[in-house]
């Protein structure tokens, strides 16, 4: 049932808060008489017009908050200096693990402000860098960004893939190595895939060209996987999948080292994935189905002429290592190598012919390294706490180790296997003294009992006398670990004695498939839960009160700061839901979110799933008359993960909601997404607008220096 009658909201003048005295006049926002009918209850949906995010309509309602969230933002004393303050930290060189290919090094590097980091080329890791590809070029205003690279097996080729304006639309080009000229290849609209090199051609996954004007927001179906060719147009490319039967799937494949199996991975449907693969030693060979079940994870790390060595979760919730022969490659003819242990497998790579797992032990890194055999050949101790990560070919001895923590930016060290000892090649230089701060992990106990990590960071010293702010943090779900890291852009505020809070909820892969599955469909209260404990257990332990609190999260996060300040609205003083999934009811119709179904459930699917989602909807679960916290809702017009119609509608209906004092504000950007390969001049600007609004709101007074 669908009735349209325009409507409009009358002007709402509201205090702005304790320190800014000027009331704030929200857009008369018009409402339309929309019902929807699920199992016999009647959802209104009065801003149902703020989906179509292309008309002119939406794009002057963006217009006016945006005004209005721009001119509440200047307003903010000290935003000027601590946009200087995150520029100045921001500043310093960036630089990524060297990569060999066909005996030459590559590396990115940022030399600190450059909107987007250059692929830089050299002969040995002592000869001068020179640039190989330099994205800052590809546009006037940085937003195209370079998202994969692939080189050919002869090295002759290299095709690389961009975004534009952060969209996760894909145009893909082919360079000469040699002579980094640009050829003729362009590949448009692959969604989710780089390009797989198979002789002088490659492998990629896309969609059908959308409807002009659905580029952006418009339901993605039938994925399909093409060959291209070197040399030729895209209409001439080989349609080598498709499956009509399953429309909203995804499809993707990849190519082993040796060029000898093609693997084909189909997903969409559970939370894992199927896995086939095609022998391309046998001409006209066929794909042969390995594994089905959508509820398991399989895939291939590694290939050689008559094995295959998977990592699984199949009948492993933590993750295992397996192995199959080539010729018997089905699922009911692997081997276990490396068995499911009570810590959770997180990554696994193959480096000088060995094995390197990295796994998870209460959501920081713990890497062992093993024998092709499954036997251990060692332990890697790390330098701290922190996150890990390993470069390195599968037959070349030279191996580099990423570091990171909380109070550690990214470091390379070259890893000598041979003697299990590393050492720094290269460390950035921030303008802070790290020696000043701590970061620890404590545990709490969440609403049914369950226990729930979490990591705190601040300044050595800090008394528990109530009154510190806090910038809480979570993500939780999609079977996605939140492990330490570091980020320049916390620093100011915890420099003016916040402390940085991240938990370890449910729904995330911190503890393997049975704490994902905690967190996902009649179980996702649980996550809100932890989220809510979290808050709770830093008053009790009298390190802050309610006032003090900033609740943030993007994508996943952003729903769960949604759900947060929507059920515990007295528990918060700030909250920022970053281009978060509000509607729960609709989420599925647009783009890619009828991927998310595995987590979440859908509306359509039962009853008791339709009121389980409606219980806890952010968008459905704002209540007149209420007092919410202070809100900064952030999206951006080239968002086409998480559509923004979320975040517009979730922003109309809180301002119509809000009888409080507190402001209701809406930041859109610009020619930006759901926020990978942002420039860096839009992160700072996003940077210093949320945290100056996070600050502000928990009546801090920050001063900031060197």
């Amino acid at each position: 049932m669908k009735k349209i009658l325009l409507l409009t909201t009358a002007t709402m003048l509201l205090s702005c808060g304790s320190k800014q005295n000027k009331p704030i006049t929200y857009p008369q926002t018009k409402k339309v008489d929309t019902v929807d009918v699920y199992f016999g209850t009647e959802v209104p949906d009065p801003y149902r017009w703020l989906e179509d995010d292309r008309s002119a309509e939406t794009a002057e309602w963006v217009t006016l908050e945006n005004e209005i969230t721009d001119a509440y933002l200047a307003e903010i004393p000290f935003r000027k200096p601590l946009l200087d303050r995150l520029t100045e930290l921001a500043n310093y060189e960036k630089v990524s693990a060297p990569f060999k290919k066909h005996g030459k090094y590559y590396f990115y590097k940022n030399d600190g402000l450059q909107n987007q980091s250059i692929l830089y080329v050299q002969d040995s890791l002592k000869a001068e860098p020179k640039v190989f590809l330099d994205p800052n070029k590809l546009s006037t205003d940085g937003t195209v960004a370079l998202t994969s690279l692939s080189f050919s097996k002869d090295g002759k080729y290299v095709a690389y893939s961009v975004s534009r304006s952060g969209s996760d639309w894909r145009e893909i080009y082919v360079m000469d190595t040699a002579t980094r000229t640009l050829l003729d290849d362009h590949i448009e609209w692959a969604k989710f895939s780089g390009a797989s090199w198979q002789g002088d051609g490659f492998y990629y996954s896309a969609y059908d060209a959308p409807a002009k004007g659905a580029e952006f927001s418009g339901k993605n179906e039938n994925h399909k996987i093409y060959y291209h060719k070197v040399g030729t147009p895209q209409v001439k490319d080989e349609l080598i999948y498709e499956n009509k039967n399953h429309p909203l799937r995804f499809y993707s494949a990849s190519v082993s080292e040796n060029e000898n199996i093609l693997f084909l991975y189909e997903s969409g449907e559970g939370r894992g994935n199927a896995l086939f693969m095609k022998d391309l030693r046998k001409p006209n060979s066929e794909f042969q189905e390995l594994a089905s079940d959508f509820e398991y994870s399989y895939y291939p790390i590694d290939v050689t002429d008559t094995q295959i060595y998977f990592i699984t979760n199949y009948e492993a919730p933590n993750y295992r290592i397996m192995r199959a022969e080539i010729n018997k490659p089905q699922l009911k003819d692997w081997t276990e190598l490396i068995g499911n242990k009570e810590t959770v497998i997180s990554s696994a790579d193959v480096i000088d012919n060995k094995l390197f797992v990295n796994y998870d032990k209460d959501a920081s890194s713990h890497p062992i390294i093993y024998n092709l055999d499954g036997t251990i050949l060692q332990e890697v101790s790390l330098p701290s706490v922190g996150s890990v990560g390993f470069s390195g070919d599968k037959d070349d001895k030279e191996c580099f180790m990423v570091f990171t923590s909380f109070t550690t930016p990214t470091s390379i060290y070259q890893y000598d296997i041979a003697n299990n000892s590393y050492e720094l090649f290269n460390a950035p230089k921030v303008e802070f003294n790290p020696e000043e701060y701590e970061s620890y992990q404590v545990f709490f106990e969440s609403k049914d009992g369950t226990k729930i990590p979490m990591f705190l960071t601040h300044k050595k010293g800090l008394k528990k006398d109530g009154t510190n702010p806090i910038y809480l943090y979570g993500y939780g779900g999609f079977n996605i670990s939140l492990t330490p890291s570091f980020s320049a852009s916390r620093i100011p505020f915890l420099e003016n004695g916040g402390i940085y809070a991240q938990v370890t909820l449910r729904g995330g892969g911190e503890y393997g498939e049975a704490w994902h599955v905690a967190g996902t469909k009649m179980n996702k209260q649980n996550v809100f839960d932890d989220f809510i404990g979290a808050a709770e257990y830093l008053i009790k332990e009298n390190f802050t009160t309610p006032k003090k609190i900033a609740i943030v999260g993007g994508s996943n996060g952003g729903l769960l700061v949604g759900a947060a300040m929507t059920q515990r609205p007295e528990l918060f003083g700030a909250a920022v839901p970053q281009v978060g999934v509000m509607d729960m009811l609709r989420y599925h119709k647009f783009t890619i979110g009828w991927n998310w179904a595995s987590d979440y459930g859908t509306s359509e699917e039962s009853k008791e799933m339709f009121d389980y989602l409606y219980a806890y909807s952010p968008l459905h679960n704002l209540k007149p008359s209420k007092n919410y916290p202070p809100t900064l809702v952030t999206t951006a017009d080239h968002d086409d993960r998480v559509v923004p119609a979320h975040s517009f509608k979730f922003a109309a209906r809180l301002q119509e909601c809000n009888e409080g004092p507190n402001p209701t504000l809406i930041r859109i950007d610009t020619n930006a997404g759901h926020g990978a390969g942002k420039p860096m001049s839009k992160v700072l600007e996003e940077q210093a607008d949320t945290y100056s609004f996070i600050m502000y709101n928990l009546n801090m007074n920050p001063v900031f220096t060197k």
